[in-house]
């Protein structure tokens, strides 16, 4: 089905500093298969099981949730691994917990009462593992003194930095790339704490398109590292190859949320 039209449909459901990256991946996969390849902004994850999407850069938390059901409209292709010694080579990230520069905030303890911003309901950086950990803590009655939906990291690290609200969960690829890029925004937060590692957002393909496909586009994403047209965009977004990844590597993923299930804790508060 997803074949018929000519062109791969790439989409991205992640934070669009990242969009260079995902359409230097979507391009090298054209140039590899010699096909014409287009990258859109995802909009609805049911989009893979209706044929609209092939390929597609997810967070790990709606992956897990695809995954559940039977048969899944997706399976994984890769994963990316990041530069840096925190990752220590692993297809892992982290997010990173943000204040103001000026507050008084020290550690996530602090922040009873305070206003949160996280970015979606559907991130696993910017709101699962936040709930996690206060389940984690005990803290399931109300922790925050109010949370506030911001739409993007990017927007959740704007409206921190400039004091419409105390803290935030940020991933910390989106961070750094982002503090790099805006280093006016760098004097005004300050990271706190670091909640994770988890397993990091992976590239998966549409369970329609044809195995020997799948093949293809999964060997060429493999060998994007290698490239010396890809490796300047690449590194721009921290990233230092993409390798396999299987579904266990999201179990940790899973834990978290049946931990919130389990507490019945699904709405940050």
């Amino acid at each position: 089905m997803g074949e018929t039209r000519g062109a791969l449909r790439f989409a991205t459901y992640l934070a669009p500093n990242m969009y260079p990256v995902y359409q230097c991946v979507a391009d090298f996969v054209g140039r590899q298969l010699r096909r014409p390849v287009e990258l859109v902004v995802g909009e609805s994850f049911a989009a893979f099981a209706r044929g609209a999407v092939d390929v597609g850069f997810i967070c790990g938390l709606p992956y897990v949730a695809l995954a559940r059901h039977s048969p899944s409209p997706v399976e994984l292709l890769a994963a990316p691994v990041l530069h840096g010694e925190r990752y220590r080579g692993l297809p892992i990230y982290f997010s990173d917990v943000i204040v103001r520069h000026e507050s008084a905030y020290r550690a996530f303890a602090d922040l009873r009462g305070c206003v949160w911003a996280y970015n979606d309901p559907d991130s696993h950086s910017g709101y699962n593992i936040t709930r996690y950990t206060l389940v984690r803590l005990g803290e399931t009655r109300g922790f925050f003194g109010r949370v506030v939906a911001a739409g993007f990291h990017q927007e959740a690290l704007r409206m921190v930095a400039d004091g419409r609200v105390d803290a935030s969960a940020i991933d910390s690829q989106v961070l750094a790339v982002e503090l790099r890029d805006h280093p006016e925004l760098a004097a005004h937060v300050r990271i706190i704490s670091a909640l994770g590692p988890a397993t990091i957002q992976p590239v998966v393909v549409a369970s329609h398109v044809s195995p020997a496909l799948k093949d293809n586009i999964r060997a060429a994403i493999y060998a994007i590292g290698d490239d010396p047209q890809a490796r300047a965009t690449l590194d721009r977004g921290f990233v230092a190859r993409f390798e396999p990844i299987a579904d266990a590597a999201y179990d940790d993923i899973r834990a978290m949320v049946a931990a919130a299930e389990s507490a019945d804790f699904m709405t940050l508060r």
